[in-house]
């Protein structure tokens, strides 16, 4: 049976199922069905029921098994079917009455005990009737439960239960292991966050030194300038500064490539590297490029005077062209 915005409740257009109750006042034994899908609607139809006056607010609802307070929703909603309630208005105290099945917890010795202590010292008992209705329900404890349910005696559970102290131990043995694989779980996904925050931050420090080589991959020191030069350029470092700047004709010490080199360079740059001026630098610039020209032109007599001399001098074993000999008219 279902209700559709039951009061104090669910919200508007919400459905819940409703729970069937047992509803009776303290030291009476008449008692009341009714039904209710939150614990504030079972509060007010006891108030109704049970005429209670309402200036003795406020309403308890109690197990009348063993007094425990009931005042949450949660804990309600977990309850089964038919379940017993005592209702006390105002300062009233849970009485143990044995019309209860003979299962309830004894009277309180002294009504000024706190009832809330004494609702959390038998909660255990719920949770293992909770158990014994159906075993599946371990997956819907909380670690607090399964951990309270490990604490108790075995003795005490197995006489809840009704079941022999081997089936008892197995079962707290169950618990352990359903609470020791919560604790994994919740470690291996504390260990797989570290993780992927260190490999956040390594792919960041990588990514800050890549962008940092990116930076300087072209830079180098030239006579401690700090200038970015080119690949060229770079190749003129040291050996090449140096013969530039001690040689007094630098052009006829330095090899084809180094003076292809020079001729090339950004003057500037040059001149920064070597300290010189301008107007010094390109005119060292110049006499390599001539250096250069010149070089490239006594390569290209020589290939030459080469290809001549091959012409007119044939190697050894070569054939020669037959002359043609003359006919002999006689």
């Amino acid at each position: 049976m279902e209700v559709a915005g039951s009061p104090g409740a669910a919200e508007p257009g919400e459905i819940r199922a409703l729970k069937q109750c047992l509803l009776r006042r303290n030291h009476s034994r008449e008692q009341y069905g009714v039904a209710a899908c939150c614990l504030e609607e079972l509060r007010n139809k006891a108030c109704d029921i049970l005429a209670i006056d309402k200036s003795l607010a406020p309403v308890t609802l109690v197990l009348a098994e063993d007094g425990t307070i009931v005042d949450d929703d949660d804990y309600f909603l977990c309850l089964p079917a038919n379940t017993k309630f005592v209702a006390l208005a105002g300062n009233e105290k849970w009485a143990y009455n044995n019309s209860d099945g003979g299962t309830a917890w004894i009277a309180q010795e002294s009504t000024d005990r706190d009832e809330t202590d004494s609702g959390a010292g038998l909660k255990w008992k719920n949770i293992a009737r909770q158990l014994k209705e159906d075993l599946s329900s371990i997956i819907l404890l909380s670690e607090e439960d399964l951990q309270m349910l490990i604490d108790v005696p075995c003795s005490e559970l197995a006489e809840e239960l009704r079941q022999s102290r081997v089936a008892v131990q197995g079962l707290q043995n169950t618990l352990q292991q359903v609470l020791d694989q919560r604790e994994e779980a919740r470690q291996s996904r504390q260990l797989l966050q570290l993780y992927l925050q260190a490999l956040e931050k390594e792919g960041s420090v990588l990514s800050k030194q890549q962008e940092s080589g990116d930076g300087f991959s072209d830079e180098r020191d030239a006579v401690d300038s700090g200038i970015r030069e080119s690949a060229s350029e770079i190749a003129l470092s040291r050996r090449v500064l140096m013969a530039l700047k001690e040689k007094p004709a630098p052009e006829l010490s330095l090899s084809n490539q180094d003076l292809e080199l020079v001729a090339k360079a950004d003057p500037e740059a040059l001149a920064v590297a070597l300290n010189w001026d301008i107007k010094k630098t390109e005119t060292i610039q110049q006499a390599c490029d001539r250096e250069l020209g010149l070089r490239l032109e006594q390569v290209q007599s020589l290939h030459s005077l080469r290809s001549l001399s091959a012409r007119r001098n044939p190697l050894p074993g070569e054939a020669q062209n037959p002359k043609r000999a003359k006919r002999d008219l006689t």
